[in-house]
């Protein structure tokens, strides 16, 4: 029967019969010692441990029957040679012993016990003959094999890999070894290729020694190919593609590459692109050799290479290196990083309802833009149940974006060789390195127009036309489509934004309502009335502002400037402060509803932060030489002591004080340059006659104050260019564990600079300038050299707001600028420049290798820029009430501009995974009750609202007009007489005193210049507003978020509905899988043993 068996392996296909070379060898002159003897892997054992053999021939003795042949073994004949040798007595005991324990376990009526946990091997299915002649399985395959129907299509197997051998004693049904998963998954997170291959050895073994199985389950119904870990160049996917041999033939590449986002063969997707130039330094060799172990350990992690030549590219310089991930590599990551995929359509209708909808209907997007795919349940992905996932098409089952995603996790952590006795990996430090210039994944295709067939659907087209158009700033955004394009971190940074963008919405209509009620009320104040009354402000003689240079100067020349002032200085400004108090907790309450309700959307309600956040940068187990056992896991991580880090912690804290300095440093010369400055203004203005006319609205202190201000703008850009590079270099020489450790330190050493930088002038005009000048012939001076500066008669809070709008709107507007057009003029300088070969193709991988790059760093500055932004709106909002209406009218702009430049200009950033904005959650917060304290002490100190009130109240002599006369008791009266020779002004004047804006007692008093007790009332008013007002904005505040939950009523419910539904559909997955293996009895079982048996034996006998 010698020939059918070759038959058999004939029709298996030429593969198959190579992996039976063993039991070809064993068919032919086997004597019975050699075929009874058990080797380390005998012919048809299974995959898993080498004794089966024999123990399915212990299972036969075990009932009387006779030794059969196998695979070239003879039956032990009737009337043979008695036992005499060791071995042949040990096989008598052995049969004696089975047979026993076999009549106790199988006895009628006894049930199979399957432990949950057991998962053996699947029955592979063979390869078929060209003819369409049905599949023939080997005559060996079919003695080992359990429930065969010949007419049955076979399951084909789910190979399942372990660095857990089975013990030689066990037997396949005994106690099988689980796979190890979570050991395949932390090597994997290695990325060391010498483990990979070892798994591929195992997988080869497990291909030669097929462990056929009777109970066959549900999950092991797959393909090898769909479960395998990881393949190489020589694997079946190669094989595969030979089959569209013809298709690459006939492929024109001048039709196809223009656009297109796959290999040559048109079929595999390219998921990420390298690019190099070859380099003539003397490091070009080393360079070289890096890429080329990195590129052999990718394609032995599974991904796919395909290079094109400098000859192909347009500058005629650049190497291209396309990667592709097989489906075998997309599994097994996808397992590792935690990836939830869908299972089953969602049940739960979608949270439509919208107030008054139908006004909001030209705001809407199209349903197919809004929600481009349906609502699934989802699981954690497994390769092992690949059958519980709906997966219908392998190519787009992972979006690209996931796809980039997994191929840059390995590109992360692929080493590419051994240097000063470390082991180097990494794709960021070759770039670093130079070695790579660029690594990035591609977009879907133009910007301008859709995608053609066989690409798949052009998402960045659809995102531009519904999203980046800033004819579309009233619209809504796309938010589905963001996340599924550029992944969750990048969709929170848009939801954050245009949710605060939606909440400044309020607070711009009620800062625009006070500032109309002080523009309708400006000439109606008693204030400003009498400033510029020619009567009573034209009377008033103030004391000089400067000393000697500065003249004497009258009341009523300011009075353009105390008008304006009473456009922010006026009674609803303590109205405005209280209503952004609550205004910034109502915003963050709201905030963490809708992140809550964006983390069920975007089924980010179990993410964990360890699977993104908290693994090990790659940076940080280079340096490593340390290991420590983590007390969670019980597992041996790398770990780097403290004293090796401390000198960098020093370094680092030394650093951010210095450049904190430094920012005050400048802010004092800008405060030298102002008091240097003004006495020249002032002469320079009164001597010229051709500036009489700009006098009345360009006053010295707001020429000081407009120049000052710029040169502050100015100091600040500049500082903070410097700052970014420093603290990126600090924070990498730190070696933080973590990524969340990376971006926290560097969140940290950035916001506190940037706070530092952009608010520190806006601190000293609000909260020191004029609060410490002393009075006339006993002024104050800094460094003993500059007097210090007095506020107008009107109050320091024009200057503050002066301040605010030149700092807030420059940043704003440099920003944009610099997004929108410094990408632009470098990407048309960078294709002007590479644009040099205009017959050859410019291909997908070009356009995007010319764009600009986005960076790790991008979405942090994104955040920063808001918070800062976020700072300014709230801090000092008391000052300026159109804050809030700028900063919408320039978030409704940023919006569009981001989304501009992210699909048009740069490249498309690797997606990555968030639930929430992280770290800035925590600055939001402490930025909203540190401003309750600022607007507190602005509308006490630096407005002159609760001197007002005092006066009303406690010293106002006209019951008629309260107000009347608080300007003249405002003012307090000097004698010229008393001012010291080099502070007095050189010419003589004909009167005897002058004013001066305090509350002191008059010359000719007893206690002469010394604060009178309207002064201490006035300062108990101060100190008991504060009090009172942040008393009251906070225990609102508290009320609110304690009334407000942070998940909403809605919102829960659907999470436990929807878990709910995915723990049924999971136990009816198992359940059916554990039907499936217990659908055969134990005595049919029995049963197709004995028939097969026979079988097996008749044709032994025969030959």
């Amino acid at each position: 029967m010698e020939p059918t068996g070759q038959e058999s392996r004939g029709a298996a296909g030429p593969e198959r019969g190579r992996e039976k070379t063993g039991s070809e060898e064993g068919g032919e002159g086997t004597s019975p010692q050699e075929a009874a003897e058990p080797g380390p892997s005998g012919s048809g054992g299974p995959g898993g441990g080498e004794m089966a053999a024999p123990e399915v021939e212990r299972r036969r003795e075990g009932r009387g029957e006779a030794r059969e042949s196998g695979s070239g073994k003879e039956a032990e004949k009737p009337g043979g040679r008695p036992p005499r040798t060791f071995r042949e007595r040990y096989w008598e005991g052995s049969r004696a012993r089975y047979r026993e324990r076999t009549e106790r376990k199988w006895t009628p009526g006894t049930k199979w016990k399957y432990r949950l946990e057991r998962k053996p091997q699947g029955l592979r299915k063979p390869s078929a003959v060209d003819n369409g002649e049905r599949d023939v399985l080997p005559e060996e395959t079919k003695e080992t094999l359990v429930g065969w129907v010949p007419d049955q299509e076979p399951r084909q197997p789910t190979i399942r890999f372990t660095l857990c051998p089975r013990s030689r004693r066990q037997s396949q049904w005994s106690s099988p070894c689980r796979p190890s998963g979570s050991v395949i998954n932390e090597l994997a997170k290695m990325g060391d290729p010498d483990v990979l291959e070892m798994v591929q050895e195992k997988g080869r073994r497990t291909s030669r020694e097929p462990d056929y199985a009777s109970h066959i389950n549900d999950e092991q119904s797959l393909s090898s190919r769909e479960t395998s870990f990881l393949i190489t160049e020589e694997s079946e996917p190669a094989k595969r593609f030979n089959l569209f041999l013809r298709r690459r033939v006939l492929f024109k590449r001048d039709e196809q590459s223009k656009d297109s986002i796959f290999f040559r063969d048109g079929i595999r997707q390219i998921d990420f692109v390298l690019s190099y130039v070859d380099d003539i330094k003397k490091e070009a060799e080393l360079k070289a050799e890096r890429r080329k172990l990195f590129e052999q350990n990718l394609r032995k992690t599974g991904l796919e290479l395909e290079t094109e030549d400098k000859r192909n590219s347009e500058d005629g310089r650049t190497y291209f290196v396309k990667i592709h991930a097989p489906w075998e590599v997309l599994v097994t990551y996808a397992e590792v990083l935690g990836v939830k995929m869908p299972i089953k359509e969602t049940e739960i209708p979608r949270d439509e309802k919208m107030s008054l909808s139908y006004l909001a209907g030209p705001v809407k997007l199209p349903r197919n833009v809004k929600h481009p795919r349906p609502e699934y349940f989802t699981a954690q992905f497994s390769r092992n149940r690949q059958e519980l996932f709906l997966i219908e098409d392998e190519s787009s089952f992972f979006p690209s974006s996931m796809r980039n995603r997994i191929v840059y996790y390995i590109l992360s952590r692929c080493p590419f060789g051994i240097e000063d006795g470390k082991k180097r990996f990494g794709i960021e430090r070759l770039l670093t390195s130079h070695t790579y210039s660029s690594a990035y994944p591609l977009h879907d295709g133009q910007y301008w127009k859709p995608s053609e067939p066989p690409n798949p659907v052009n998402e960045r087209y659809i995102l531009r036309q519904n999203w980046a158009r800033f004819s579309y700033f009233y619209k809504e955004q796309p938010l589905d489509l963001i996340r599924n394009y550029f992944g969750e971190k990048f969709g929170i940074y848009f939801v954050f934004l245009g949710f605060y963008t939606e909440m400044l919405t309020f607070a711009a209509v009620v800062g625009l309502a006070c500032f109309i009620y002080g523009l309708l009320s400006m000439s109606d104040t008693s204030s400003s009335t009498e400033i510029c009354d020619p009567l009573i402000g034209g009377q008033i003689i103030m004391c000089p502002l400067c000393d000697f240079v500065c003249d004497y100067w009258r009341l009523n020349t300011t009075c353009l400037a105390s008008q304006v002032s009473h456009l922010f200085d006026n009674e609803s400004t303590v109205f405005f402060a209280i209503f952004m108090g609550i205004w910034v907790t109502l915003f963050l309450e709201f905030w963490k509803q809708r992140q809550a309700r964006l983390e069920y959307e975007w089924d980010l309600v179990d993410f964990e932060e360890e699977q993104q956040q908290l693994q090990l940068r790659p940076e940080f187990e280079a340096m490593c030489t340390h290991r420590k056992m983590n007390p969670v896991t019980k597992e041996m991580e790398p770990y780097m002591p403290l004293c090796s880090r401390l000198p960098w912690y020093f370094l680092s804290g030394a650093t951010v004080t210095l450049w904190m300095s430094l920012v005050i440093a400048c802010m004092v010369a800008v405060i030298v340059y102002r008091l240097s400055v003004f006495a020249t203004f002032a002469s320079f203005m009164e001597s010229e006659a051709s500036l009489k006319q700009v006098k009345s609205f360009l006053t010295p202190q707001i020429t000081t104050s407009l120049t000052g201000s710029c040169l502050n703008f100015i100091v600040i850009l500049i500082l903070n260019f410097f700052y970014e590079k420093i603290s990126a270099w600090i924070t990498k020489m730190e070696i933080p564990r973590t990524y969340q450790e990376y971006e926290s330190s560097l969140t940290l050493k950035m916001f506190l600079f940037q706070f530092v930088n952009f608010y520190s002038s806006c601190f000293y005009v609000a909260f020191f300038k004029g609060k410490f000048v002393g009075y006339p012939g006993k002024y104050t001076y800094l460094f003993n050299v500059w007097r210090s500066e007095e506020c107008d008669p009107g109050g320091c809070l024009i200057e503050l707001t002066t301040q605010l709008t030149i700092i807030m709107t420059g940043k704003q507007i440099f920003g944009n600028i610099k997004e929108a057009i410094y990408p632009l003029i470098l990407n048309w300088w960078r294709r002007r420049k590479a644009r040099t070969n205009s017959e050859k193709l410019y291909s997908r991988w070009e356009q995007d290798h010319d764009l600009e790059t986005f960076g790790s760093l991008g979405l942090f500055y994104e955040y920063l820029e808001t918070v800062i932004q976020f700072g300014f709106v709230t801090l000092f909002v008391a000052s300026f009430p159109l804050a809030p209406l700028l900063a919408l009218l320039n978030n409704i702009i940023e919006i569009r501009v981001d989304a501009w430049k992210l699909t048009t200009q740069y490249r498309r950033p690797v997606a990555a995974k968030a639930h929430s904005i992280g770290v800035w959650q925590d600055i939001l917060y402490g930025m909203a009750v540190l401003s309750v304290a600022t607007n507190a002490f602005i509308v006490a100190f630096t407005s002159d609202i609760i001197p007002r009130l005092v006066y009303y109240y406690a010293y106002s002599t006209d019951a008629t007009e309260p107000m009347k006369g608080y300007i003249n008791n405002s003012l307090s009266t000097f004698l010229i007489a008393d001012f010291p020779n080099h502070t007095v002004p050189s010419e003589k004047r004909d009167f005897t005193t002058c004013r001066y804006r305090d509350y002191r007692f008059p010359p000719d008093h007893d206690q002469k210049y010394f604060h009178n007790m309207q002064y201490w009332h006035v300062l108990a008013a101060k100190m008991t507003f504060i009090i009172v007002m942040e008393h009251i904005v906070f225990l609102v505040k508290f009320l609110l978020a304690w009334m407000i939950p942070d998940v909403p009523k809605d919102v829960l419910e659907k999470i436990k509905r929807e878990k709910l539904i995915t723990i049924k559909i999971l136990h009816d997955f198992e359940l059916n899988k554990l039907k499936e293996n217990l659908r055969t009895s134990s005595a049919e079982f029995s049963k197709r043993v004995m028939i097969q048996e026979n079988q097996v034996l008749g044709k032994s006998t025969l030959s």
